[in-house]
């Protein structure tokens, strides 16, 4: 059992505590206790290789920090074919405009209200945190029955798949891969899409000027996942602003001052800002085109963005540096003709509701010489993601811009002779009496770098119900928890 340790101190006051499957909500609480956002997972890394050691547990820790632990089979599996269980450390860290939660070294504030766990202000991390403690639960004890284990832990599986690509995949002989990276209960995953990221750079001169100061605030968007919430079609911060400066544009002149938005390229922002001056005769109408912009958004977006709104505070007047004219003209320019969103939906039998090309547009920044703008790009074609890729290219390079990519990762593809798929629906039906939802999911998961690296290869990939991940509203359901680890125990069990 684990036992709970902050800053080298015992953790007397367990929020999870009497809550079944107990040992998986130890495990998790204690997750949460350890910094392990994308980049920082060193911590959680040493973690698991100590609770490997102090059980007697053969353990591979890679340079980058990924963990392997291996477990031998129960009695009776000893013939059986050996299973890799598979999630990555790692968290999107999103907090709440107002809350000083500091990623890097406090523990994660997670709280219960009914059925759910959540993180107060902040991200929960049950993507990836809950598979990390089930599997640290099977680990931990002889009660369950098994084929031999390999159980492989990632890192940095939210900033394009770095672990995955990392691992020494020579350590690794299993064949059979179970992926516990899924966020809805009843589904399985049997295909997903691959990415990347994509970075303009566009320089941008700036210059001392004197005029009326207002800060804008595009605020109170749902924001979510870039994968499997996209097809929401939830409002895009970034893009709202954008549209939002063309907007101006045509009304009047005004300055850039300050511009940002978004935390992640692979979450839907939820907001951005800008600080922008005006003139003195223009300021009443630059307040009256705000509210006139707010309510022609709001009209676009009744159906899905209740609480969508634009805040606009007069600073006064004010002398500070502002992008240029050519500069933001040229900043204008990729905010209006950059895509976003849903590119193209499937045309497959069977799968016509699933995405098969988005690009989110995650991450703007200005600094002193130059505008960002960071996106992901996902597809499960290949040549449609670099075809997307290369529009992007093209429209960075007309305005001057530097286009780079980074982080590549393949699409997994779906396997129709899977034997562990087979049992894992039978296993399903016989414990919730009804059949589970088989698909491919647009978000990219580990399975499509680990399928490229091990093939031939049968993966599944599953989990309990998570709600809002990537945003500070993520939960985790209780109840979906315990019966994911009942099927998954039991799937082991059947793999004699």
């Amino acid at each position: 059992m684990p036992s709970f340790f902050i800053n080298g101190k015992e953790n007397l006051m367990a929020v999870l505590k009497g809550i079944e499957p107990q040992t998986v909500f130890d495990f998790f609480e204690e997750i949460c206790m350890i910094p392990h956002g994308s980049g920082n997972t060193r911590q959680l890394s040493a973690y698991l290789k100590k609770f490997a050691e102090d059980r007697g547990l053969k353990v591979n820790q890679e340079p980058c920090g990924n963990i392997i632990i291996y477990k031998g089979a129960s009695a009776g599996y000893e013939d059986s074919p050996s299973i890799c269980l598979q999630g990555h450390m790692d968290m999107v860290c999103e907090k709440a405009a107002d809350s000083r939660h500091d990623f890097k070294k406090d523990p994660l504030p997670i709280a219960m209200m009914d059925d759910d766990v959540f993180s107060r202000g902040t991200t929960l991390g049950a993507d990836d945190g809950i598979a990390v403690a089930m599997i640290l639960a099977i680990l931990d004890s002889d009660e369950y029955e098994h084929p031999a284990l390999e159980a492989v832990f990632t890192v940095d599986e939210e900033t394009g798949m770095e672990g995955a690509k990392s691992l020494n995949y020579a350590n690794i002989k299993s064949r059979r891969v179970i992926n516990l990276d899924s966020e809805d209960e009843g589904v399985i995953y049997v295909s997903c899409a691959g990415g990347m990221s994509g970075r303009i750079n566009l320089p941008v001169d700036l210059k001392m000027h004197k005029g009326i100061e207002y800060d804008v605030v595009v605020s109170g968007l749902h924001g979510g996942h870039s994968g499997d919430m996209i097809d929401r079609y939830y409002a895009n911060a970034i893009v709202v602003m954008g549209r939002l400066l063309g907007f101006l544009q045509q009304r009047m002149k005004f300055r850039i001052v300050e511009l940002a938005g978004g935390l992640m390229d692979n979450a839907i922002p939820r907001e951005a800002g800008c600080h922008i001056q005006v003139s003195t005769e223009n300021s009443i109408v630059f307040e009256q085109t705000i509210a006139e912009f707010e309510e022609i958004i709001k009209n676009e977006y009744r159906a899905n963005e209740k609480n969508l709104m634009i805040y606009c505070e007069n600073l006064g007047e004010t002398e500070r540096k502002v992008v240029r004219n050519e500069s933001a003209r040229r900043m204008m320019f990729l905010l209006t003709a950059v895509p976003d969103g849903v590119i193209k939906m499937c045309r497959d039998q069977g799968q016509e509701s699933l995405v098969e090309t988005s690009l989110n547009f995650g991450i703007m920044r200005l600094s002193e010489d130059r505008f960002t703008l960071e996106a992901a790009l996902r597809s499960s074609i290949s040549t449609e993601k670099y075809a997307l890729s290369a529009k992007l290219r093209a429209i960075a390079e007309i305005v001057g811009a530097e286009y780079t990519e980074k982080g590549d990762y393949p699409a997994w593809e779906y396997n129709e002779e899977s034997e562990i798929r087979s049992m894992l629906i039978r296993l399903y039906e016989s414990q919730y009496g009804q059949s589970p939802v088989v698909k491919g999911i647009h978000s990219g998961l580990e399975c499509g770098v680990i399928y490229h690296s091990l093939k031939p290869v049968d993966i599944v990939s599953f989990g309990p119900t998570i709600r809002g991940a990537h945003t500070p509203k993520e939960t985790l359901s209780i109840a979906s928890t315990h019966r994911t680890f009942e099927l998954l125990c039991s799937l082991l069990r059947e793999m004699k």
